[in-house]
């Protein structure tokens, strides 16, 4: 195919990281950090593949990234977006030759080349061939949240209990964990902040809900720690809330931390736990597991996650599609309906 030697993306306003207190989620405009612009076509180095894209997802991460509170800094003038599908129309080396003309998803972005644009030049070795059955609605997220969740789960198999803590319950990656959960015979503890979000999750398979803003959360909690004795927290927030639900977690618990959606910062307020109870906080990234995992890890837990969305176990949920040219004026106000991802496409 003939490729043009300009396209139209989400260009980055700023560089580095903004060194001003985070923000968090929200956005009223783009305007600060976007720029919808033409710029020339990347060309893919070595190892590399050039993707026409056909669908990118919007994730929490992106939004912290434009607005430099992400925890890699931004390249002034490059595309924004880090994950999405497309067809691998051009690239360097033997595997980049063996995906041209392949549907696949990918992860890239924050180093220059964006998923919000027309064309993005990313490592062969983070592509995945999409199986013709799966929807662009499901491969153009299936790698970031899908493969978190894949692997987070193992964290819950691996603690010796059957239940398991979940916050911010409510996200596209709690309702693909509830899913999870349920099929394999463990149960979710799932927190939420609005009770209107309760029968859905439980629909999904979150085997109790919890409304944090409800005056009896303590005493629920407490007696579900009790019963089910949950091991391990998988959190997204790392607020206070956060740190008194570990608190009232049983010996042995780990704090997973994989996303600091709240600005405040959490106290412990019984640091003798870690010691005496043998409880454990630590960290998740799902770009250190592609880093140190085998190839053999990666095809496996790809290919169980690809399965899943192709039998319609999991599915992504998806609020609001918005074009790319209309994305500078739309995409503050898909943001804010919440409920499910936003996706942009071409």
């Amino acid at each position: 195919m003939t490729l043009p030697a300009t396209m139209n993306a989400l260009v980055l306003k700023q560089d580095g990281l903004s060194g001003e207190p985070r923000t968090g989620m929200d956005l009223d405009t783009l305007a600060p950090f976007l720029d919808y612009a033409e710029l020339p076509l990347p060309k893919p180095g070595p190892g590399e593949v050039l993707v026409k894209v056909r669908m990118a997802s919007v994730n929490p991460s992106d939004i912290y990234f434009i607005k430099g509170e992400y925890g890699q800094p931004r390249v002034k003038g490059a595309a924004a977006g880090f994950e999405g599908v497309g067809e691998v129309v051009g690239g360097n080396g033997l595997y980049a030759r063996w995906l041209k003309g392949k549907r696949v998803a990918f992860v890239g972005g924050a180093a220059g080349s964006g998923a919000w644009a027309e064309y993005i030049c990313v490592s062969a070795a983070t592509c995945v061939a999409v199986k013709p059955a799966m929807r662009d609605e499901d491969a153009a997220g299936h790698v970031v949240n899908p493969v978190t969740a894949w692997r987070m789960f193992e964290l819950v198999r691996q603690s010796g209990s059957n239940s398991f803590v979940f916050t911010a319950a409510f996200s596209q990656l709690g309702k693909l964990m509830a899913g999870l959960a349920r099929d394999n015979g463990f149960k979710m503890i799932a927190v939420i902040r609005k009770e209107s979000q309760a029968d859905h999750l439980k629909e999904l398979g979150a085997a109790h809900v919890l409304v944090q803003s409800d005056p009896d959360f303590d005493n629920s909690l407490a007696k579900l720690c009790k019963s089910e004795k949950p091991r391990v927290l998988l959190d997204a927030v790392a607020n206070q809330l956060s740190a008194d639900i570990f608190t009232a977690m049983p010996a042995r618990a780990r704090w997973v931390i994989y996303g600091k959606l709240d600005n405040e910062t959490p106290t412990i307020p019984e640091t003798g736990q870690l010691i005496f109870m043998d409880k454990k906080i630590e960290g998740f990234w799902l770009a250190q597991w592609f880093r140190r995992a085998s190839m053999l890890e990666k095809l496996s837990t790809v290919r169980s996650v690809q399965n899943r969305f192709i039998s319609g176990a999991w599915k992504t949920e998806v609020t609001q599609t918005v074009k790319l040219n209309e994305a500078m004026e739309k995409l503050p106000e898909a943001l804010k309906r919440g409920g499910g991802k936003v996706m942009l496409t071409p």
